[in-house]
């Protein structure tokens, strides 16, 4: 066999060589290459009901899983919302707060309210001073979307209907810090009295006629306190240090008769003319707020010393022109303050004794300012009577029907019996004899500059009695007597009666 000639294959060998390569050259079936599954596996798997079933299954465990996921997180959103809106004074969901202004800071309003009453005068939380409280009414819509949440965390129907009756919904006002007052110079030794100012050399030039030996020099000769005040001398009214009487400086109130050493405390250490004189501790209306005596002048009725209280800031009214125009009244009265001093009201209102009164009869010219602040109470809710009678008021408040009982009512302490009727009246408008009865005549040569210069310091003081409204002439309607003799004229518990000559 030559090199060239190809090895025989046999035919049988040859064709079946090709069939395998088409087989292999022709792409595989997928089908070919699964397997059945035994019967036996088959009947074990679920049908396709059961599988759809299977599925509803873990569809609602899921659900149910997320709805108690849900409600844990609204749980736990509303008790931090619950707790981020409280109150930073009673630690309670606040009820309608209020905002404190410029710290933000947010409270109750009946919170505030009594905050401010006990004498509060800056913020709760962070004691900054403060120049407003006002309603917080973006909160308020905070916290009603929170009790439709969850209506368990509403106060109780009772702390509401409290808190409605001490707050009323309108702007508070947080007052001024007051000034602390100088320590006074007070006597330190216990046993013997001190020289006063003028007892030794002094720049004024006057010398006590009577001075008082020192005790660290002159112990020989000292004042033993036990023999009472050294002749010559009183206790100031305000700094308590002994002063004497007949010096330059020297000041005596004509209502308490207590002397004023004019050099302890400049403007406080002096008895002053009657319209110059600074009530004490009454500065400006922040002082009336968070002042008692206010709301026993008006017999505990909040809602009349509120609505006086908004008057005096819509009308820019300070203390001291209050006071002014209650001095003004009284001297146009015939008897003039004797009334007041009839009632005891300037007895033992200082620290230290007073003097005599030399002459009961005498007018009086000179104030302290603890009797200013006295006829201040004394006179105001009279003032606030003929104040009404301008018709500044809102026509809602003059609208209000009169008390029956009238300021006498003893029910006027309660809130909405206060609210519904006005207990705010003048005495009768008739006389005994069914008219209305005579004006009185007012004592005018009382408040005239040239005939009793010393109730005026000054230009200013002169000027505030001139003007229509300065000098207020009782109506009829504030006369109240019989239609002959004499008779008193008055406007409310606190009246004053004095002697009328008729025209």
């Amino acid at each position: 066999m030559t090199q060239e000639e190809p090895f025989p294959i046999p035919i049988s060998h040859s064709e079946s060589l090709r069939d395998s390569i088409s087989s292999h050259s022709r792409p595989l079936s997928t089908t070919n290459l699964k397997r059945h599954v035994s019967p036996s596996c088959d009947s074990e798997l679920p049908s396709e009901g059961s599988r759809k079933r299977f599925k509803e299954d873990i569809t609602d465990e899921t659900s149910i899983t997320s709805s108690i996921n849900c409600t844990s997180v609204k749980s736990s959103l509303i008790e931090e919302l619950a707790t981020e809106l409280q109150c930073g004074c009673c630690s309670e969901l606040a009820y309608r707060p209020v905002l404190v202004i410029p710290c933000q800071h947010f409270f109750c309003g009946s919170c505030c309210y009594l905050w401010i009453r006990n004498s509060g005068t800056n913020c709760p939380a962070c004691r900054q001073a403060s120049d407003a409280v006002v309603p917080f009414r973006p909160l308020q819509a905070m916290i009603d979307t929170l009790l439709r949440a969850a209506p368990s965390k509403a106060r109780t129907e009772r702390e509401r209907q409290q808190a409605d009756e001490v707050y009323t919904g309108q702007p508070l006002r947080l007052p001024r810090p007051k000034e602390a007052s100088p320590e006074p110079n007070i006597n330190q030794n216990n046993d013997y009295a001190r020289p006063c100012p003028y007892c030794l050399d002094n720049p004024s030039g006057y010398r006590c006629p009577q001075p008082i030996p020192d005790p660290t020099t002159d112990p020989d000769h000292a004042w033993h306190l036990d023999d009472g005040v050294p002749p010559g001398h009183a206790h100031c009214g305000n700094c308590e240090n002994l002063l004497a009487l007949r010096a330059p400086t020297t000041t005596k109130c004509d209502l308490c008769q207590v002397s004023f050493c004019g050099v302890g405390v400049p403007g406080r250490c002096v008895a002053a003319p009657l319209l110059s004189q600074h009530p004490h501790g009454m500065s400006d209306i922040s002082d009336l707020i968070q002042s008692p005596d206010i709301y026993e002048c008006f017999d505990s009725n909040t809602v009349e010393v509120e609505i006086m209280f908004d008057y005096l800031t819509s009308q820019r009214l300070t203390p001291r022109h209050i006071y002014r125009e209650v001095v003004t009244y009284i001297l146009s009265q015939p008897r003039g303050f004797q009334p007041l001093i009839e009632l005891d009201l300037f007895n033992d209102v200082h620290g230290v004794a007073a003097g005599i009164d030399p002459n009961p009869q005498a007018p009086r010219n000179k104030i302290c300012r603890i009797c200013s602040s006295e006829v201040l109470l004394y006179g105001l809710k009279d003032w606030w009577v003929r104040e009404r009678q301008k018709g500044f008021l809102e026509e809602s408040i003059l609208s209000r029907k009169d008390c029956p009982d009238g300021n006498s009512c003893t029910r006027q302490k309660i809130l909405a019996h206060a609210r519904e009727f006005n207990h705010i009246l003048p005495t009768s408008l008739m006389g005994s004899q069914g008219g209305p009865s005579p004006e009185p005549v007012l004592n005018q040569a009382a408040l005239n500059p040239v005939a009793n210069p010393r109730l005026f310091d000054g230009p200013s003081s002169r000027a505030s009695l001139q003007g229509p409204t300065s000098l207020y002439q009782p109506s009829p309607d504030e006369v109240l007597g019989e239609t002959s003799g004499s008779s008193s004229v008055a406007t409310g518990p606190m009246a004053m009666p004095f002697i009328i000559d008729w025209w």
